[in-house]
């Protein structure tokens, strides 16, 4: 009985003095528009949260290892304002349980909008206390996605601006194997 009443009291105490964001995706590549979403995510909270989600409905091309690895090499701030995880199942349950505040979600065009839009009212029903928060992404960057970066590159083209370069070097070697 005790144990949780400490726990119930941490957890209230970190809620109100801490703002944890989540910015939640697949990053199968990470894109120049994923990193813009982070930058300006990061600003609106004192933690967030990059995580990876395994969806066993998609064929990923990089591992959840390489993907966790891509992101903590290009958001490793040394002051723990980031960690990157991986989480299995619906998101408003890993929320609930790394005591975040809100999600975010970044949208290019109208079209992500009406889907995320229908996400953020399903996440809405299940956990109440968890509000969505909608960034648009540069305009140079609304029409790059993982799936067509993905596409470009298996046939060789060149995505140098659409990711950083390391990740531009992790797809050609991935691509060539």
């Amino acid at each position: 009985m005790y144990l949780n009443s400490v726990i119930f009291v941490r957890k209230a105490l970190v809620q109100f003095l801490m703002r944890i964001g989540i910015y939640p995706g697949s990053f199968d590549p990470l894109t120049n528009g994923h990193l813009d979403i982070i930058e300006r995510a990061k600003r609106l909270c004192d933690r967030l949260i990059i995580a990876v989600a395994r969806n066993s409905s998609k064929k990923p091309l990089f591992s959840i290892e390489e993907r966790m690895d891509m992101l903590r090499a290009c958001c490793d701030t040394g002051d723990n304002t980031i960690e990157v995880a991986t989480f299995d199942g619906l998101l408003v349950d890993f929320c609930k349980n790394s005591d975040v505040s809100f999600i975010v979600r970044g949208l290019r065009a109208i079209v992500d909008f009406d889907y995320e839009y229908a996400i953020a009212l399903l996440n809405r029903q299940l956990a109440p206390d968890i509000d969505t928060i909608f960034l648009m992404t540069k305009g140079e960057y609304s029409f790059i996605s993982s799936n067509i970066v993905r596409e470009v590159a298996s046939y060789g083209g060149d995505v140098s601006s659409f990711v950083p370069q390391f990740v531009q070097q992790r797809l050609q070697e991935k691509l060539s194997s």
